[in-house]
């Protein structure tokens, strides 16, 4: 009997830390390494609980952490350029999840913008995350897993300023300050299914990457650019917290590369092609294109093309 007690007492105490270790929270770290102050937002996915905000604040150099849910799925992403309007409204310039409050209260972030996007404890326990292109880019983000256990556990994102150098046709502008304050996707900007992957182009057999998902892909190899960019754009981690970075500097994040655990020769930034920021009077970041050199393939002639286009056809 004093046996049988003491084996459903063990079974009872695993299967309590099963359920604990099942429900344990996950810890996000926001950090802005921007100049200005950007406003994060997060939508929860369907059948998500919920969060302890949806919308704040965050000075540059500061940060903040919130705890998520274990089982949480859904996107994070910074709103810029934000104003309190006297009708106590608010809105944003870029990524405004369209509240008209600072907490986006189920509201998605208006493309483009650059967005983190997580789904918590799913296939074999595994957290899945990503940095996303694909609604077009508003600023650089980096998100980095922290003391996980099982997957890759790499660092992915997209480090570099692309608004100087966005084509022409995929520029967004401050109303009346002019210069570029986000890139568009050219599904957004073109509404065409080849480029969105809609209708006869929903599948990865039929839906390719464009030159303009290759101006994205070039200078930031492990985001995704377009729909079908899973093979170099999806990270796993088991168990991890996460610490997600708005503006990282470049090259502040070598110690990552070396120090990653999933092994995978791509790197965060494309070193053939990096952009110099600087001060811009609007508050987003003016970029220049240094040339280190280009390979001799068409990819990279017609990227090519879209990173020097500022300087060819200056504003």
């Amino acid at each position: 009997m004093d046996r049988r007690r003491l084996l459903s007492a063990t079974f009872l105490s695993l299967l309590a830390l099963c359920f604990i270790s099942e429900t344990e929270p996950a810890s996000f770290k926001m950090v802005n390494k921007c100049r200005r102050t950007v406003w994060p937002g997060l939508l929860s996915g369907a059948n998500s609980p919920p969060l302890p905000t949806t919308g704040f604040e965050l000075k540059s150099g500061k940060s903040r952490t919130i705890t998520i849910p274990k089982s949480w799925s859904g996107r994070i992403w910074a709103r810029t350029l934000c104003t309190h309007h006297q009708n106590q409204t608010f809105s944003c310039v870029t990524g405004d999840c369209g509240s008209q409050k600072l907490e986006c209260a189920g509201g998605g972030a208006a493309p483009p913008a650059t967005l983190a996007e997580f789904t918590l404890n799913g296939a074999g326990g595994l957290d899945f995350y990503d940095v996303s292109l694909v609604d077009g880019y508003n600023l650089p983000m980096l998100v980095v897993p922290k003391g996980g256990r099982g997957g890759g556990c790499g660092a992915t994102g997209c480090l570099v300023d692309l608004n100087g150098a966005c084509p022409a046709e995929l520029k967004v502008a401050r109303e009346g300050r002019g210069g570029s304050v986000a890139c568009k996707s050219a599904c957004e900007a073109f509404g065409d299914p080849r480029y969105c992957c809609s209708e006869a182009y929903a599948t990865p057999d039929t839906c390719f990457p464009s030159v303009y998902s290759l101006f994205f892909k070039h200078v930031c190899p492990r985001a995704y650019s377009y729909a079908y960019d899973d093979k170099t754009s999806t990270y796993t981690c088991g168990s991890a917290d996460y610490v997600i970075i708005f503006c990282p500097a470049p090259y502040t994040s070598q110690k990552l590369l070396g120090s990653r655990k999933d092994g995978a020769a791509l790197p965060l930034v494309n070193k053939t092609t990096m952009y110099i920021a600087s001060r811009h009077p609007n508050g987003a970041s003016a970029s220049g294109v240094l040339q280190r050199h280009f390979t001799a393939c068409a990819a990279s002639i017609l990227t090519a093309i879209f990173l020097f286009w500022p300087l060819i056809f200056p504003l």
